[in-house]
């Protein structure tokens, strides 16, 4: 099984690459929301 850890780094890549793609600035604005959300959760699992 995946950890934590490495299920929200794996995120944050794929999140950050379909915010490149976005053909709309809302959809963009969403996934860069989502790589923030799974940045904060990486950084408390980080201690």
């Amino acid at each position: 099984m995946e950890s934590d850890y490495r299920y929200y780094a794996r995120r944050v890549v794929i999140e950050r690459a379909a915010a490149e793609r976005a053909l709309t600035a809302e959809a963009r604005e969403r996934r860069l929301r989502l790589v923030e959300s799974y940045t904060r959760k990486l950084e408390a699992l980080a201690g």
